[in-house]
C-alpha cells in the first residue's frame, strides 16, 4: 500500500540544528542600532530629497486639518445670524477646495521624491549588503545557510522602503498634523490640547508593555522564517542527493514541520495583537472621542465662547487625533518589521571578519612565486588539538611539488591557507618573500591559478565560465585554454557551444567536464603560482591522460602544487612531500621515496595493486 505524503510522520529536528543554536538576535540592541544608523545614513545622502519626501506628505495631512476649521466658522456664521449667500459661501468654497487640492498636490509631490529616495536607497543597500557579505571569511559561510544569507540581505535593503514610508507617512505624517491641532484647540481652551495629549500618552503607556512582549514573539517568529528559507535552500541546493537517497517524502516532512512552526508563531504574534493590544486601545480611543466631546459641549456653552464652531473643530480633531492611537499599532508593527530583518543582516555585520586587508598593504615585490612555511601552527574551528604545530616547508620559484599523504594529513589545509581563506594561528607564510598577512587579499589570489577537487560553476554561460579569472581575455584565448583543456571536444555537443547556460552549480555538464573547464580557467588565467587540488580526479583515464599533458605544459616556468591522493598524477613532480597528522613524514623525489621503502613506498605499493587499503 502506497502512503500518501500527507500521511508522513513529522521528522525529527536535524542533529545540526538541535546542537547548534538556530540564527537569532542574541544580541539585538547593538543590531537594531546598526540597521537604524544605515538607514539614517542613506537617507542623508540625499538631504534635499529627503527632506522634501519626508515633509511633504505631513503638509499635505495637515491640510486636511483646514476644512472643519472653515465648516466650523461657516456654521458659527450662519447659527449668528447671517444669512447664507454667495458672497458668503464662495470664499468659503474656494478656500475648502484650495485646502484639499493642495494636501494633493503636496502628497504627488513627496510621493515623487519619496520614489527616488526609496530607489536610490534600496540600490545602494543592495550594493553595501553585498559588498559586506563578500568581505567575510570562507568559515562565516560554513556556519550559515545560503538560502538564509539570500534572504537576509536582500531584506536588509527591501525593507528600507517600508521604513522611509512609515516616517514619511504615518510617523511626520500624523506628528505635524497633531502640532497643527493643539495650536488651534490652544486658542479654545488649553484643557483641550492637555486632555487630548493626555489620552494619547496613557494609551502609549498601557501598550509599550504589550509591544515588548509582541517584540520577543515577532523575533522567535522570524527565526523560525530564518531556519524555513535556510531548509529550503539547503534541499534545493542538493536535490539530486535528495532523490538519490528517496529522500523526497522525509524532507517534505521536514518541511512541513518547519512551516507549521513558522505558522504557529505568526499566528501568535498576529493574535496577540489583535486580542491584546487593539482590544486595549478600542476601548480608550472611544473614551477620549466622548471625553473630547463633553470638554467641546462646556467650552462652547461658556459666556462668549466659541460655541457651535468649537464643538465642530474639537469632535473632528479629536477623531482625528484618536486614530492615531490605531495607527501607533500599525506604525510600530510595520517598524518592527522593517528594523527586526534589517537586523537579522546587521547583526551579521557586529563582528569582523576573521581574515582582513592590513590598513596599508604591501605592493606585490618582483619575486612573485616562491612558498615558504615558516613556523605554522593551525586549528581547525571547533578543534582543539592543532593540526599544524611549527610547520616548515619551503617551495622555490618555479619548482612542482605534489603533496600527499592519507586523508587528514593537511594537504587540502596548506592550499587554503596559502590562498589565505584562513588564517594561520602563529607564524607565517610567505610568497615571493612576503608575509601574505600583510599582502591584500585581492593581490595575493591574483599571483595563484586554483582547481578545486570539485570546481565550482556559475549559472552563466561556458564561456563566462572559463573566462572568469580573467573576464577581459579574448575569444581566441578564451578558445586556446579551453583547447589545451580539451574543453573543445564537447562543446560542439552544446546547444550553444561556447554560449550555452551550464545551468547552477554546472549540472548540465558532468564531473569530467566541470573540472576540464576549472583546468582551462586556470590555463587562461596564467598565474606564476598554480594550485591543483585532485584537479584529475573526475576524469576518465584517457582524458586523464590529455589533462596530465596539458597540466605539465601549464606547469612550465611556474610554482605548482599538487594535492593529490592517487600518487601516480603527482610522481612526477620534483619533489613530493609527504603528510602525516600535520607534520611532514618525508619528501624527495618519486624515486628516492621509492627507494627510502618508507610510508610513500607503502602507499605506492598498495595503489599499484590496484586498491588503496586503510
Amino acid at each position: 500500500m502506497t502512503t500518501a505524503v500527507t500521511d508522513t510522520p513529522a521528522a525529527t529536528p536535524p542533529a545540526s540544528e538541535k546542537t547548534t543554536p538556530p540564527p537569532k538576535l542574541r544580541r539585538r540592541a547593538p543590531a537594531v542600532r546598526l540597521a537604524l544608523h544605515r538607514y539614517f545614513r542613506e537617507l542623508g545622502r540625499h538631504k534635499l530629497l529627503s527632506t522634501v519626501a519626508v515633509l511633504a506628505p505631513a503638509l499635505g495631512n495637515t491640510s486636511h486639518y483646514v476644512p472643519p476649521l472653515i465648516v466650523a466658522d461657516l456654521v458659527g456664521r450662519v447659527m449668528a445670524g447671517e444669512a447664507l449667500s454667495r458672497q458668503l459661501a464662495v470664499p468659503y468654497l474656494v478656500v475648502f477646495v484650495a485646502a484639499l487640492l493642495g494636501g494633493q498636490a503636496l502628497w504627488r509631490l513627496g510621493i515623487h521624491c519619496l520614489n527616488r529616495v526609496d530607489a536610490l536607497g534600496i540600490e545602494r543597500l543592495y550594493v553595501d549588503g553585498m559588498d559586506a557579505l563578500l568581505a567575510k571569511d570562507a568559515a562565516f559561510f560554513h556556519e550559515n545557510f545560503a538560502g538564509s544569507l539570500t534572504k537576509r540581505v536582500l531584506s536588509f535593503a527591501s525593507r528600507f522602503e517600508d521604513f522611509v514610508d512609515i516616517i514619511s507617512f504615518q510617523i511626520l505624517g500624523q506628528l505635524l498634523p497633531l502640532t497643527f491641532a493643539c495650536v488651534v484647540l490652544w486658542r479654545y481652551d488649553p484643557w483641550l490640547v492637555a486632555v487630548m495629549l493626555g489620552m494619547v500618552v496613557v494609551t502609549a503607556a498601557v501598550v509599550a508593555p504589550l509591544i515588548r512582549r509582541r517584540q520577543a514573539l515577532v523575533d522567535e517568529r522570524e527565526e523560525a522564517w530564518a531556519r524555513l528559507s535556510g531548509h529550503v535552500s539547503d534541499v534545493l541546493s542538493n536535490i539530486d542527493a535528495v532523490r538519490t537517497h528517496a529522500a523526497e517524502l522525509r524532507e517534505g516532512a521536514e518541511h512541513r514541520r518547519r512551516v507549521a512552526e513558522s505558522r504557529r508563531l505568526t499566528l501568535l504574534s498576529w493574535d496577540y495583537h489583535n486580542l491584546r493590544i487593539d482590544t486595549v486601545v478600542a476601548p480608550l480611543s472611544v473614551l477620549a472621542n466622548g471625553v473630547g466631546l463633553v470638554l467641546a459641549l462646556v467650552v462652547a456653552a461658556r459666556p462668549g465662547g466659541p460655541g457651535v464652531a468649537a464643538v465642530i473643530v474639537v469632535v473632528a480633531y479629536f477623531a482625528q487625533a484618536n486614530q492615531i492611537l490605531f495607527e501607533f499599532n500599525q506604525i510600530y508593527r510595520g517598524l518592527e518589521r522593517s528594523i527586526t530583518e534589517a537586523a537579522q543582516f546587521t547583526e551579521l555585520l557586529l563582528d569582523d571578519p576573521a581574515v582582513l586587508d592590513p590598513e596599508s598593504p604591501v605592493p606585490v615585490g618582483p619575486d612573485r612565486a616562491g612558498v615558504r612555511l615558516e613556523g605554522v601552527r593551525f586549528t581547525h574551528g571547533g578543534q582543539d588539538e592543532p593540526l599544524f604545530d611549527g610547520l616548515d616547508l619551503t617551495i622555490a620559484p618555479g619548482e612542482r611539488v605534489g603533496l600527499v599523504g592519507r586523508s587528514g594529513g593537511g594537504k587540502t589545509t596548506i592550499i587554503r591557507l596559502l590562498l589565505r581563506l584562513m588564517d594561520v594561528d602563529s607564524g607565517r607564510i610567505l610568497v615571493g618573500g612576503q608575509d601574505i598577512s600583510r599582502m591584500s587579499q585581492a593581490d595575493l589570489r591574483g599571483l595563484i591559478a586554483y582547481v578545486p577537487q570539485d570546481p565550482v560553476m556559475f549559472h552563466r554561460t561556458l564561456r563566462e565560465n572559463i573566462a572568469f579569472g580573467r573576464p577581459d581575455a579574448t575569444g581566441d584565448e578564451i578558445r586556446a585554454a579551453a583547447g589545451a583543456a580539451h574543453v573543445l571536444e564537447f562543446v560542439d555537443g552544446l546547444p550553444l557551444g561556447f554560449d550555452t547556460l551550464v545551468g547552477e552549480r554546472g549540472v548540465k555538464l558532468s564531473g569530467g567536464q566541470r573540472q576540464r573547464v576549472a583546468i582551462a580557467r586556470a590555463i587562461l588565467r596564467d598565474a606564476p603560482i598554480l594550485l591543483l587540488d585532485e584537479a584529475t580526479s573526475a576524469l576518465d583515464s584517457q582524458s586523464e591522460a590529455h589533462i596530465q599533458q596539458a597540466l605539465w605544459t601549464l606547469m612550465e616556468g611556474r610554482t605548482a602544487i599538487a594535492v593529490a591522493h592517487r600518487l601516480s598524477t603527482v610522481a612526477g613532480m620534483d619533489r613530493l612531500v609527504v603528510l602525516d597528522r600535520g607534520r611532514v613524514a618525508e619528501e624527495g623525489t618519486h624515486a628516492e621515496l621509492l627507494a627510502a621503502g618508507n610510508g610513500y613506498a607503502d602507499l605506492w605499493r598498495r595503489q599499484s595493486g590496484g586498491f588503496l587499503t586503510g
